[in-house]
């Protein structure tokens, strides 16, 4: 293939045809194109022997919205790129990256068939139990081995220019830090909601808070970041998961890709109120919901403290006391950020299956309301929360209101 252009199902058959040999000779190929990705073109290819992968191209536009909202297709390369270093570090929670193709920005994986969407699961109400162990794992490697604890200072600044992807930060900065906080024409407010909204957009404290998370976000690469981190981008079965969908991917703040994930623990909690009507049930799944988070937290923090206190390869930042201060910045900002992941999840423009699903209007409306509660006491407390106590300490006086 040559010169670009938006893959038919044909196209797409023909690329995952030639660039692995997972089908083999004589193989009878079918492609469906999947609905499950706003921005880019998803074909699931088939063969007679059920054997499948994935191809995914990134249009020169926003795929849900059409040409009006351009964006480059470097993305995938970018998202390929992304993938396959986190692989690198941490293959078990990865999903492979068989090919990518610069020329028709077009990426192909491994088909996750036997796993199942995070976010659909929480929804049910499903629990896994080795969840958060395997995405502390995750965090812990993927945003230790690309940090300047292991980086060289002009590798580093290399990395942070090969993976600027200037066009997908910019929605990220408009939809978590302005467009929650103002009357913008995107976002998407529930008509019980209107109230606490507009408060939002005259809360001058709270929007300050969020323009120093914006402006760590803008000028604080730390680490390659996931980007999109939340429980639509995790595939999960009864023994693993894996982490796709890293178009969003940028050097970053660390607590970023943390609080993203956390945040999206945090929406499913508080939206069990009107998901799951058996007391018993929605109970034992907030119970395991919390425990989630506090083993993602703990599992990630003990990893990274390890990684730096034994494999700092920066002088200057084997300094034990600094570390426990990066620990504890760290901690801070994922606090933040899953602050504003709660609040642009509830009245921005890209909401969540979590709460959309609340078929009772009224109780949607009390879970929303809560949402922006929790997210705007994560933001402003998020320097005198000392540590995962006294954020259980915060939800259980939350959910007494």
């Amino acid at each position: 293939m040559s010169q670009y252009h938006s893959f038919t199902t044909d196209d797409a058959m023909r690329f995952a045809d030639e660039h692995s040999e997972l089908f083999g000779e004589h193989s009878k190929l079918s492609c469906e194109k999947l609905g499950e990705d706003s921005l880019n073109l998803v074909f699931r290819v088939s063969n007679d022997k059920g054997r499948s992968l994935i191809v995914k191209q990134a249009l020169p536009y926003a795929y849900c919205v059409g040409e009006s909202w351009p964006l480059t297709t470097d993305r995938a390369r970018i998202e390929a790129e992304v993938l396959l270093k986190h692989s690198k570090y941490c293959p078990q929670h990865t999903v492979e990256v068989l090919h990518f193709d610069a020329e028709q920005a077009a990426i192909l994986t491994e088909d996750l068939k036997e796993y199942r969407m995070l976010r659909t699961e929480l929804v049910a109400a499903k629990a896994y139990p080795h969840l958060a162990e395997q995405l502390a794992a995750y965090l812990a490697n993927t945003l230790y081995y690309t940090s300047d604890f292991v980086l060289t200072g002009p590798t580093k600044k290399q990395q942070v220019v090969r993976f600027m992807n200037a066009d997908m930060c910019l929605i990220t900065e408009d939809l978590y830090f302005t467009d929650p906080y103002c009357n913008h024409e995107r976002n998407q407010i529930h008509p019980e909601l209107r109230q606490a909204a507009q408060q939002l957009w005259h809360d001058e404290a709270l929007q300050a808070e969020v323009a120093q998370l914006k402006a760590d976000f803008l000028s604080k690469p730390q680490a390659l970041l996931h980007g999109n981190l939340h429980s639509s981008s995790v595939f999960v079965n009864d023994d693993n998961c894996k982490v796709i969908a890293a178009g969003f991917g940028f050097y970053g703040p660390i607590g970023f890709d943390v609080g993203s994930l956390i945040g999206n623990f945090l929406l499913n909690y508080l939206a069990q109120v009107g998901l799951t009507a058996d007391m018993t049930t929605r109970q034992a799944q907030q119970q395991y919901l919390l425990q989630q988070i506090d083993t993602l937290w703990q599992q990630f923090s003990q990893q990274f403290s390890s990684l730096m206190s034994n494999e700092c390869r920066e002088p200057a930042l084997q300094n034990s006391l600094y570390q426990q201060r990066f620990m504890q910045q760290v901690w801070a900002d994922t606090l933040g950020y899953a602050g504003c992941e709660l609040i642009r999840r509830t009245v921005g423009l890209a909401h969540v299956a979590d709460l959309d699903s609340i078929s009772d209007s009224t109780v949607r409306g009390a879970c929303e309301a809560k949402a922006l509660q929790l997210g705007r006491d994560l933001i402003m407390q998020r320097h005198s929360l000392a540590n995962m106590t006294q954020l259980m300490q915060l939800l259980h006086a939350l959910s007494q209101r």
